[in-house]
């Protein structure tokens, strides 16, 4: 990737029109009620991998994948620190769902920020994806299913 004009890398950043930006995809993974939370923060975008570890990085999909391989069946990406999806983005998601319910899991979304639920809706990922604006109520919906 090469800076135009206006843009300056900076270590594991870049800034743009003076603003600085993350170039990685954060990530932390927690566990609640039998759940694997992924609190997922920055630019879903082209090129962009989820930091893991120092100086490493992994696309989504793998990091999905990996979670699955590990036994977890319910997984919920918590995007309420992620500011932007680009369409490779909605592409990572979508291999991602695929991924676990290949595996007999389910992979739902929580807490997209306005700008990237519309996104989500022009895409109609939201149509094949559970988006459940509230962590808490997301949670509580994989209970619901296992018992269906």
């Amino acid at each position: 990737m090469f800076p135009r004009a206006a843009e300056t890398l900076i270590g594991k950043s870049i800034v743009i029109a003076g603003k600085e930006f993350p170039m990685a995809i954060t990530c932390n993974v927690r566990h609640a009620r039998g759940v694997a939370v992924v609190d997922l923060g920055g630019r879903i975008v082209v090129g962009e991998l989820v930091a893991v570890g120092s100086g490493s990085g992994v696309s989504l999909h793998e990091l999905v994948r990996d979670l699955v391989k590990q036994g977890h069946k319910n997984i919920l990406l918590n995007l309420r620190d992620v500011t932007y999806v680009d369409s490779s983005g909605i592409g990572e998601l979508f291999a991602s769902s695929t991924t676990v319910l290949g595996q007999g899991g389910v992979l739902k979304l929580t807490n997209p920020i306005e700008r990237v639920q519309n996104v989500l809706r022009l895409t109609m990922l939201n149509t094949v994806m559970d988006v459940i604006e509230d962590e808490a109520t997301a949670v509580q919906s994989f209970s619901k299913e296992g018992a269906a």
